[in-house]
């Protein structure tokens, strides 16, 4: 009998499940073959991808020294993955996660490799197309990897997993952004597309001895849920569409937008290196090392335990907007790196803590598109908020868009409150 036959049905919000004592990080890694081989891609494959964010964003900022041109190239990595987003939820509980995750990892090396025949001003639809296919095929990794966890992992290995891999995430943003902006400084764009398609080979090749259980199709006892479609089931089940909705509210409020506006401060206001480069890696880095180490601080103090997850997410949005407020004066590059560090702090545990909890309450034949939907949500809210600061940077300064950001990371702060009110209300019952 396979995993996802003996394991009994996710409870729902109704019910939140009971967690054990969660295992440590390093007894994860060395024990569980599954997740070492998915971590170990995971870490390569990230190291790319930042290489490709500062290598694009300082190529299209070379190119054009366009704010809305700038904005339109993340619009395009968000408005690509969340077309897709819905028919990959849709792969990742039908068909094996494994291939899906070894097939994107592949298309994705070919793809990048096109990025080379960018060479000026002419070029820059080829970097617009390539940019649209590309996370078009992101769009069925990210589902099929979150969906994944729960397969590879027991009920006291799933938390320490997702924290992992969001630490990892970070760090790599952290370590990829850097060095990413250091190549790109100092060797050009060209350079930083051939590492990133090469990463991708490598990611699946780590991913090739994972094994798994039967497809998420084949879980008997379930069909009437099975045949929901993600959006029907979260309206049936209010508290997992909060949940879902977090990463939209992150995208929208307090990071996306954020990151057309580093672009800017690197390469207008902090230059160090071939279009600010360097210091838009400095940037990244920070970013990348404070989402990493606020959840995992944060988790000394919750563990897996569901309320206390559920109130470290509005703190998570509160430390978020200090990271903004602190920023927006731009007194000088150590200032916006430190705000930088705090905005990412919050970040980091409003998205790992959420995920966690669809993780702990998704039932596992919908899942897959349940993680889709949430995807689909993030990239949608995404495109809005880059294609609204892109704008904004055409006819505002930095320091007026800045301080217009402070307040909205309060705006799901309230609402997530007052659903956590009701919510317990019904839990009381």
């Amino acid at each position: 009998m396979s995993k996802q036959e003996r394991s009994p049905t996710k409870p729902t919000e109704e019910h939140p499940p009971e967690i054990g004592n969660p295992v440590g990080y390093f007894e994860l890694i060395l024990g569980n073959r599954n997740f070492r081989c998915l971590w170990a891609g995971q870490v390569v494959s990230l190291l790319g991808d930042w290489f490709n964010l500062i290598a694009s964003a300082i190529l299209i900022a070379d190119l054009t020294g366009s704010g809305l041109a700038l904005g339109f190239l993340f619009t395009i990595r968000m408005v690509a993955p969340f077309v897709i987003a819905p028919i990959a939820g849709i792969c990742a509980d039908r068909y094996n996660r494994k291939h899906l995750l070894i097939i994107t990892d592949v298309a994705r090396a070919i793809i990048v490799f096109g990025f080379l025949f960018v060479q000026d001003e002419s070029h820059v639809w080829l970097l617009y197309a390539l940019t649209t296919l590309l996370f078009a095929v992101s769009g069925f990794f990210s589902p099929a990897r979150s969906a994944i966890l729960p397969d590879i992992t027991t009920s006291r290995e799933l938390g320490t997993a997702n924290a992992l891999g969001a630490a990892t995430w970070s760090v790599m943003l952290a370590v990829g952004a850097m060095i990413g902006g250091l190549t790109t400084g100092f060797f050009g764009s060209q350079t930083a597309f051939i590492v990133d398609g090469l990463t991708f080979f490598v990611s699946a090749a780590f991913l090739l001895p994972i094994k798994l259980p039967g497809p998420p199709s084949a879980v008997p006892g379930t069909p009437t849920r099975a045949k929901l479609s993600a959006l029907r089931y979260m309206f049936q089940h209010p508290d997992i569409l909060f949940i879902a909705m977090h990463k939209a509210a992150i995208a929208l409020l307090l990071s996306s937008g954020f990151q057309i506006v580093q672009i800017e401060i690197a390469n207008s206001y902090f230059v160090i290196g071939v279009g600010g480069a360097i210091s838009l890696g400095y940037m990244y880095g920070v970013n990348g090392v404070g989402s990493g180490i606020g959840p995992i601080l944060a988790r000394y103090w919750t563990g897996d335990r569901d309320k206390l997850l559920r109130i470290s997410i509005s703190l998570g949005y509160l430390i978020g907007a200090l990271g903004v407020v602190i920023t927006a004066p731009l007194y000088n590059l150590t200032t916006v790196l430190i705000g930088g560090f705090v905005r990412s702090i919050g970040g980091g545990i409003v998205w790992v803590f959420s995920t966690q909890l669809l993780l702990q309450n998704a039932p596992n034949e919908i899942r897959g598109r349940i993680f889709g939907t949430e995807f689909a949500l993030f990239t949608l809210m995404g495109s809005i908020a880059t294609a609204i600061v892109g704008a904004l940077l055409d006819q505002f300064q930095i320091r007026t868009i800045l301080w217009g950001m402070v307040a909205l990371p309060l705006i799901p702060t309230v609402f997530w409150s007052l659903w956590q009110v009701r919510y317990n209300r019904r839990q009381s019952k």
